[in-house]
């Protein structure tokens, strides 16, 4: 166990008001050494069963910290035991792309709110740029809380290497110097390219300007190193992406929400989380595209593939069907709905037949571009039942993008096997 884990350990503890023996702390890194990556969880969670405990003193000894370890362990082994009995099929969450939360930041009283009510699937003239509005805001706090470009608490002289506050670009009008700016890129004018951010926009001159890794284009948000020119156009040296925020960091900041609709997540789940992660080695998802469904080839490769995977030892978890479903466009000049019907009953019949598959796989459906649905925008709505009922009258656990039928708070992490697109396979 590294020195920084055990300080950590240490730092942890005392800020609750223990202190720790020297088996005592020997204990604990065994505990948490269990939990490679999730070590702050693990920690956390010794924690939070101390107080629980009946301690005649703050100075914690082995004894005591062996007993609290020993009740993690076995309500862990009782977790696992009740998990083997179960497939690792029905430990895959899908959320459906509609059912995702939406949220959006408040630049005021600096948090999240989530946005209640129903969104069109075609947004209105103003969402485009509401988008970018709640994307530069979403980054510009997150950066803000960097200390390299937060503002400092004391007028001082910062090093090369200290704060770099970042401007506003309207604020930038008649000074000089060097100022860090954030904003996105684009081409208001053809040739001439400006940074926007919420108070305006600028022209600015890349000729000179140290790029750091990463892929820029158009739309892109930057932070930007340079200085304003006599001619109004910001001269810059140095261009790059936000900075990145540890996960940790970010989500106590979340207060609690949930940000994919899959269930809040607690330190006890973050922890069986890791631990699955480590067992599922053997495991993968399968992933196909362009399954012309009217089309013979298509289908006896696809069978081929299902015949395949039905006599390997370790059966994938999640088969990934993507569209197109049809070879031809299903617009208003299609008029072979009945058909298609038949030809998803068929692909039923055609699963069904593999029982390995059948039992111990999940099927998801995604629709292509040129599949039967209500727009053509992404994402897609899912297939209509209509189309799909002769499928799941064989396949009961098809997933169609929404699906009622999976656990809340299990999850469950594979290789994924990308074959292609089942007409080239």
């Amino acid at each position: 166990m590294s020195g920084a884990v055990r300080k950590k350990v240490q730092r942890k503890f005392k800020m609750r008001g223990y202190s720790l023996k020297v088996d005592a702390l020997d204990e604990v890194l065994s505990f948490v050494s269990r939990f490679e990556g999730a070590e702050d969880e693990a920690i956390d969670l010794l924690l939070d069963q101390l107080l629980h405990e009946s301690l005649k003193s703050s100075i914690i000894d082995k004894e005591a910290m062996h007993r609290v370890i020993s009740l993690l362990l076995e309500a862990e082994g009782a977790v696992e035991e009740s998990e083997s009995m179960v497939s690792s099929s029905s430990a895959i969450r899908v959320t459906d792309a509609f059912l995702v939360p939406k949220f959006r930041y408040d630049p005021i009283k600096k948090q999240y709110y989530e946005h209640t009510g129903s969104l069109p699937i075609h947004g209105a003239a103003s969402a485009k740029a509401a988008l970018y509005r709640d994307r530069f805001l979403l980054l510009f706090q997150r950066v803000s809380r960097d200390p390299h470009f937060a503002k400092p608490a004391f007028d001082t002289e910062m090093s090369h290497y200290g704060s770099c506050e970042i401007a506003s670009i309207q604020s930038l009008i008649g000074q000089t110097g060097r100022r860090w700016v954030m904003g996105v890129i684009s081409q208001l004018e053809d040739g001439h390219f400006y940074l926007e951010d919420l108070t305006a926009a600028m022209e600015i001159n890349l000729s000179k300007a140290k790029i750091t890794t990463g892929f820029f284009s158009e739309n892109t948000i930057v932070v930007a190193e340079g200085e304003m020119l006599l001619e109004g156009i910001f001269q810059v040296t140095t261009c790059g992406f936000p900075p990145l925020e540890e996960r940790e960091k970010s989500m106590k900041l979340l207060q609690g929400h949930d940000l994919f609709g899959s269930g809040i997540l607690t330190k006890e789940d973050t922890l069986r989380l890791a631990e699955l992660e480590k067992r599922a080695v053997n495991d993968m998802f399968v992933i196909l595209s362009d399954i012309w469904l009217d089309n013979d080839e298509v289908m006896a490769k696809l069978e081929t593939i299902l015949d395949g995977f039905e006599n390997v030892e370790v059966t994938p978890s999640l088969f990934v069907f993507m569209g197109n479903f049809c070879s031809h466009p299903c617009n208003l000049s299609f008029h072979d709905f009945s058909s298609l019907r038949l030809q998803f009953g068929k692909l039923g019949k055609v699963i069904g037949a593999h029982p390995r598959l059948k039992e111990h796989s999940r099927f998801l459906f995604i629709p292509g571009p040129d599949d039967a649905g209500p727009s053509t925008v992404l994402p897609r709505c899912a297939l209509p039942k209509y189309l799909t009922e002769e499928l799941q009258k064989h396949i009961p656990n098809a997933i169609f993008s929404k699906s009622n039928s999976t656990p809340k708070k299990s999850y469950f992490s594979a290789k994924i096997c990308c074959i292609g697109c089942v007409d080239h396979a």
